[in-house]
């Protein structure tokens, strides 16, 4: 095999390996970007969620709240200690 041809074989076999690993950079790349796409979208539900629970256990005090202080007034009331 002539020098030119040794040249022009390694010349293919170098172009060959940077188009290999740039497409393996760009598979990576393009993977990293779904996968934090797919975190973003797990932390805003989680956000959403947090906030659900919030307001349900919010709403949920306030209801118990106000159970017991029915249950006060009718005791005062049984026992002839309310106001009106």
């Amino acid at each position: 095999m002539s020098s030119a041809q040794q040249s022009y074989n390694a010349g293919q076999a170098k172009a060959q390996t940077e188009a290999s690993f740039q497409a393996a950079k760009d598979s990576a790349s393009a993977a990293a970007d779904k996968a934090q796409a797919a975190y973003n979208t797990t932390g805003q539900a989680r956000e959403e969620n947090k906030e659900e629970a919030a307001g349900f256990l919010q709403q949920t005090g306030e209801q118990v709240k106000n159970m017991a202080q029915g249950a006060v007034d009718t005791v005062k009331h049984t026992l002839g200690m309310d106001k009106n």
